[in-house]
């Protein structure tokens, strides 16, 4: 059992949430990564189909939305004041449980294959690589290579079974 409490988002907490995404995409600055898309926006926050957090104020979040009929984690991001605590594996289990309850068969995400809290993160929790993506997959790792995500690093699709 974690011990971080995972909760649904509040409302009035999304523009946090983009400060947090801003402020844990500046660790890519550190390994001479970037610069990075902006984060994603309170509109698109408020439409996805789940956004758990953890601490009041949030501290860490995980947005998901669904693609080829299956849950997908669009974002996870911890702010690095909180990082290597277990926040973000709180949130990656918080948003397998509530993809199973919904009914989907699985996971699926997009991320930096290389780098340590991205691919292997993921890989450690049960993630393998998608040798056959959906339509929706491709699109989106189009739609990441066109934002030039591909030129800073490999980028690869994978998906934990549930």
């Amino acid at each position: 059992m974690s011990a971080h409490q995972v909760r649904p988002v509040r409302t009035a907490e999304l523009p946090a949430l983009v400060a947090v995404e801003l402020a844990a995409d500046r660790v890519f600055d550190a390994i001479g990564m970037g610069p990075l898309p902006p984060p994603g926006s309170i509109e698109e926050l408020a439409a996805a189909a789940c956004v758990l957090v953890v601490g009041d104020p949030p501290v860490g979040f995980a947005r998901l939305g669904e693609v080829d009929g299956q849950a997908h984690l669009e974002q996870l991001s911890v702010h690095p004041d909180h990082g290597g605590r277990g926040v973000g594996t709180a949130l990656l289990e918080a948003a397998c449980d509530w993809a199973a309850r919904s009914g989907h068969r699985e996971v699926t995400l997009t991320t930096f294959a290389d780098i340590a809290w991205n691919g292997p993160f993921y890989a450690g929790r049960g993630f393998i690589p998608v040798t056959d993506p959906g339509p929706g997959l491709r699109e989106i790792r189009c739609h990441e290579a066109a934002l030039g995500l591909d030129a800073l690093g490999t980028r690869i699709a994978m998906r934990r079974p549930l």
